[in-house]
């Protein structure tokens, strides 16, 4: 007898057909209309938005819808080709030129998504010989470019610069020769947690290895010109290599690095995942140079943190058991029970208010999260609303 190839997906198959159909299944929603970046409708629902990860509200930024559509009507809807063939235009040129601005580096490049950034730079850049070291709650992407490429792969405790040199000390004592690449995130996407860059990079720097930091949920939210929580704790110095994306604060699709290396833009060459895919059509493109230009000089990081410390320090205060304590604008409520998370998304659905439900393998040691992601779009009045349902919820649940 052949064995089915979707056999090992059996478990997974037999939870999600647990599940409800239709509106209450937390896996299937659908937008029947996206009004604005904080308000949908949802089975014919008007629901608010809380988790988007819109962090600036720039997906329904007027400039930069005017600059998507006069790339579209210019340039029409896509390349149809690589970066590497036919699918360089002057916008994708404009784009890396605006994020060397931006960073103020001297190489760019730019990925048709964000997790194609992880993966293409993290597998090519660390070879056979080399080892890349990376927080044990790194994000599947950063995962993923770790499983493509052939180094030798070293997880530290999360957070933990001590633990971090430790693991390097080791290495250095086994391969005094080793190319080491250091991998953190500005801001951990479940629970909202900053890392502490500075001990990071320089115990990265002590064992002479290469730092590299997603700041995927921190670009736009962190730092005086919205570079991230590398710019914020002025250590922008110790960073080799910044990856980011375009789909969260800048409000498109796309990723990108960006480095002092002189040696950087080989990677147009050798990065499998930039040189086998098309390249970002040229409205996103447009839109994604204009936000950046626009965030750069942006006060929106302030209402956005003042929303986020309002969500947070209401539902600590309500007594809710809290994964983060608002430094990041992720809120994550942590749920005991899974079947408790889904009831409680269920309920918040049903109350107009739609955040995401987070469970393992997903989420770090196992947890359940209802997991928000605030925008600079949300007002106090929604924010007000959100809280007045999550208590509600909870106490219904008896999580309160």
């Amino acid at each position: 007898m052949t064995l089915d190839l979707f056999e090992k997906f059996n478990t997974t198959i037999e939870n999600f057909n647990q599940l409800p159909s239709g509106e209450l299944n937390p896996f299937t929603v659908v937008m029947d209309k996206v009004i604005s970046p904080t308000e949908a409708i949802i089975n014919g629902r008007k629901t608010i938005l809380a988790g988007t990860n819109n962090y600036m509200g720039m997906t329904y930024n007027k400039q930069c819808m005017d600059a998507a559509i006069e790339a579209l009507n210019t340039f029409g809807t896509g390349t149809t080709g690589s970066r590497v063939l036919n699918g360089t235009y002057n916008g994708h040129k404009k784009l890396e030129a605006s994020l060397n601005d931006f960073y103020g580096t001297d190489h760019a490049i730019v990925f048709s998504t964000g997790y194609q950034a992880n993966l293409g730079v993290i597998a090519t850049i660390a070879g056979p010989k080399d080892y890349v070291v990376i927080d044990a709650d790194s994000h599947a992407s950063i995962y993923d470019g770790c499983a493509m490429g052939n180094a030798t792969i070293v997880r530290f405790t999360h957070n933990d610069p001590e633990n971090l040199e430790k693991r390097l000390a080791r290495i250095r004592r086994k391969d005094p020769e080793a190319g080491i690449l250091v991998v953190i995130e500005g801001v951990y996407s479940m629970l909202g947690d900053q890392a502490p860059i500075k001990e990071l990079a320089e115990a990265s720097k002590k064992h002479d290895a290469f730092v590299l930091v997603d700041e995927a949920h921190s670009i736009g939210v962190f730092g005086q010109t919205g570079r991230g929580v590398a710019q914020e704790q002025g250590v922008e110095h110790l960073v080799d290599f910044t990856i980011g994306t375009f789909s969260k604060s800048v409000g498109t699709v796309g990723g990108y690095c960006v480095s002092n290396h002189p040696k950087f833009d080989v990677l147009r060459l050798v990065c499998r995942p930039y040189v086998f895919t098309a390249s970002l059509p040229p409205s996103v493109v447009a839109s994604a140079t204009k936000a950046l230009e626009l965030i750069k000089d942006s006060n929106l990081r302030v209402k956005l943190l003042e929303n986020s410390m309002r969500l947070n320090k209401g539902l600590a205060d309500a007594g809710f058991n809290m994964g983060t304590t608002g430094e990041s604008p992720i809120a994550a409520i942590i749920i005991d029970e899974q079947n408790t998370a889904i009831a409680y998304w269920q309920m918040m659905m049903q109350e107009g208010v739609y955040v995401n439900l987070a469970v393992p393998p997903a989420t770090p040691n196992g947890l359940n999260l209802m997991r928000c992601s605030l925008s600079a779009a949300h007002t106090f009045e929604q924010i007000d609303y959100m809280l007045e349902k999550f208590i509600s919820v909870g106490k219904n649940l008896a999580v309160l």
